[in-house]
């Protein structure tokens, strides 16, 4: 009888003293997180599910996406390669036998990609400004020079005394690995025949044209003529009109195929293994020029900023004052002071205490409103040597800039210029995505609206939150990135 009652009672001490145990285990794991201190939460902490950050705990890198950029396939993995065509009868064409479309003999090829196995003549792209804005008529000019069958000839980066600066693309970039990731897409070469060497190019200048125009009705009978022509693509060219193979060439030659030269690379590399971390890459612009550009009105600077600005505003500069000066400030045309700009990373839980690289040119203003809040703040003058940094010029300083920034833990920009978009496409591209562009139009309309501190901060952090979650801007080419869902 005893051996049949023993494991009935066994099982139901068992059952009894379940509650009990588990009673016991939940007091347990309560007192060890109450006992436990509590931490801020880390810098570029993610959290495991989709859930948004508690209140009292945000910071931006910390909210789940819900959507992302990434390099379109269709131009990343298509290998070049002719398809085969047949002649059209009675006109000057063939039609592609694999997709049908009508192909100009000399022009375009079968493939969408690869380049025709003649050319119409040679091109170079002469590129002005400083290191971001050469880059930027650079990639521009990959694709005129696809667009209209040309040999593109190695660029030519125009001296500039207002960026202290003479060095040619050789002295930046890696040639031969622009040659080479370039082949089948658009033929670079650093010599030319000598024949055609010995005059200069055929200048086109397309750099003032306005709104759209057709390069190949343009530019292209002046290349056939003249076999060897230069220009400056133009700033308002619409490139989602490029025919396909264009684009293809546009988005390899300029974000795959434009390296650093191992000199300014190692410098580089240097100065990124100089700076502690993990760190966040701020783009930071209030200098007196772009401020005078700006038209904007600021109160509460210094004596020395004021004078700074009046001196590079000139006469064709004067401040909007009135409505026309609230609506272009509410606009975002204004560039963020120094001391706004550390009000919004507050605002977005960057922590006092980040590990900050400033990328930024010379002449900065009004700095002492950011570091007084971020005081771990580091910049190329600080890190290198003196004499190195007075050996270099304006873009190779650039350079150092933009390799940092890429390869930063986060970039943070205050301003979409061209350093900008490249560095953001670029860390893109290596899929790196704590990246984003502070709202300068989103701080004005709330300051206009009356709102200040606590206030403020959480309409900030609401804006950008939003733009940040949904992959929002960057303003990424859409012929070279495509938005994923995830």
């Amino acid at each position: 009888m005893w051996s049949t009652a023993a494991p009935w009672c066994a099982h139901h001490r068992i059952r009894l003293l379940l509650p009990a145990l588990s009673a016991l285990f939940f007091v347990s794991v309560l007192f060890f997180f109450l006992a436990s201190p509590r931490s801020s939460p880390s810098f570029f902490a993610v959290p495991a599910s989709r859930e948004h950050s508690p209140a009292g705990s945000r910071l931006i890198w910390a909210q789940r996406r819900v959507a992302e950029w990434r390099p379109c396939g269709w131009w990343r993995t298509a290998i070049p390669g002719e398809a085969s065509c047949a002649p059209v009868s009675g006109s000057g064409s063939r039609i592609c036998l694999s997709c049908g479309a009508l192909v100009m003999i000399g022009l375009y090829p079968c493939s969408p990609s690869a380049a025709p196995p003649t050319r119409n003549g040679y091109i170079r792209i002469d590129c002005y400004g400083g290191l971001n804005q050469l880059r930027r008529d650079l990639c521009d000019g990959i694709a005129v020079a696809r667009l209209l069958n040309a040999t593109m000839v190695l660029p030519r980066f125009e001296v500039a005394a207002y960026w202290n600066e003479s060095s040619g693309f050789a002295d930046v970039f890696d040639v031969d690995y622009f040659i080479e990731q370039t082949r089948g897409y658009v033929e670079v070469v650093k010599d030319i025949p000598e024949e055609i060497s010995l005059k200069e190019p055929f200048n086109v200048d397309c750099r003032k044209r306005k709104g759209h125009f057709d390069y190949v009705e343009t530019v292209l009978p002046a290349l056939l003529e003249h076999r060897y022509i230069s220009l400056t693509p133009a700033m308002s060219q619409r490139k989602d009109r490029y025919p396909s193979y264009a684009k293809a060439s546009y988005c390899q030659g300029c974000y795959n195929a434009l390296q650093l030269n191992k000199k300014v690379e190692a410098k580089a590399i240097e100065l990124l293994d100089a700076i502690p971390k993990p760190f966040l890459s701020l783009h930071l612009r209030f200098e007196p020029d772009m401020v005078a550009y700006s038209r904007c009105e600021y109160s509460g600077l210094s004596s020395k900023s004021m004078e700074a600005i009046e001196a590079a505003r000139g006469q064709d500069r004067n401040v909007l004052t009135g409505d026309a000066a609230h609506l272009w400030r509410n606009r975002g045309k204004c560039p963020l002071t120094p001391s706004e700009t550390a009000f919004i990373l507050q605002a977005l839980g960057i922590p006092t205490e980040t590990n900050i690289y400033l990328a930024a040119g010379d002449g900065l203003m009004e700095l002492d409103g950011f570091t007084s809040v971020y005081k771990n703040m580091y910049t190329k003058s600080s890190l290198l040597t003196h004499e190195d940094f007075e050996r270099m010029h304006g873009n190779t300083k650039a350079a150092l800039d933009y390799y940092v920034s890429v390869n930063s833990d986060a970039y943070v920009a205050t301003f979409f210029g061209n350093m900008d978009k490249m560095v953001t496409a670029m860390r893109t591209v290596q899929g790196l995505q704590k990246t984003l562009v502070l709202s300068r139009r989103a701080f004005a309309n709330y300051t206009a609206a009356g709102l200040a501190e606590d206030q403020l901060a959480k309409a900030m952090w609401d804006a950008h939150r939003e733009d940040y979650i949904m992959g929002r801007g960057s303003a990424l080419p859409e012929h070279c990135f495509c938005e994923l869902k995830l």
